[in-house]
């Protein structure tokens, strides 16, 4: 089920190269996407887990999602478990991966490098995700997986500074070089 988060904060960005979590895993692409319970895309994305859940599950469900919350097994999550973080505390996030290398595009929907500075940790962007549910013999969950990416503006940046701006400078005359 597509699914489109708008004016959110990202955070963790891989989105240029894959890279793997740990020395089992196969490399992905992934973003975590942040945002304050009241936004929008918390009661869409609780609406849209609804209505997948009944379509995989059925009558089944109401049992079903309960022991997924449980085992925190939703694409929707507390900030608080990654509180430790910058940007997560009194926030929810969703975190996403996919080894297909998502678009990554600006504003103007034009193509976006690892060499461009942007979209980073800490800037807001709109996502297209994909929710799926999983039930085989790694378990029972609902997944989002990373579509693609389009920078909206900057924020304070996680970990670091975010590229400057036109606006950080001054116009040079010529002049004033002597």
């Amino acid at each position: 089920m597509q699914f489109k988060l708008t004016d959110v904060r990202l955070a963790f960005p891989n989105l240029f190269e894959p890279r793997a979590v740990n020395h089992d895993s196969e490399p992905a692409y992934s973003a975590t996407f942040i945002f304050p319970q009241t936004h929008k895309a918390h009661s869409d994305v609780m609406q849209a887990i609804e209505a997948l859940g009944r379509e995989k599950w059925a009558t089944k469900w109401p049992a079903v999602k309960k022991e997924l919350e449980a085992k925190d097994r939703l694409p929707i999550h507390d900030g608080e478990s990654k509180a430790h973080y910058a940007g997560f505390e009194g926030q929810r996030f969703i975190a996403t991966r996919s080894k297909t290398r998502p678009l990554v595009i600006d504003r103007d929907k034009a193509p976006l490098t690892g060499r461009d500075g942007r979209p980073y940790a800490g800037c807001y962007v709109n996502a297209s995700i994909d929710l799926w549910a999983q039930d085989n013999a790694y378990g029972r969950r609902i997944n989002a997986a990373l579509r693609g990416v389009q920078f909206v503006r900057d924020g304070d940046a996680f970990g670091g500074a975010a590229p400057a701006s036109s606006d950080d400078f001054e116009l040079v005359v010529e002049e004033a070089l002597v």
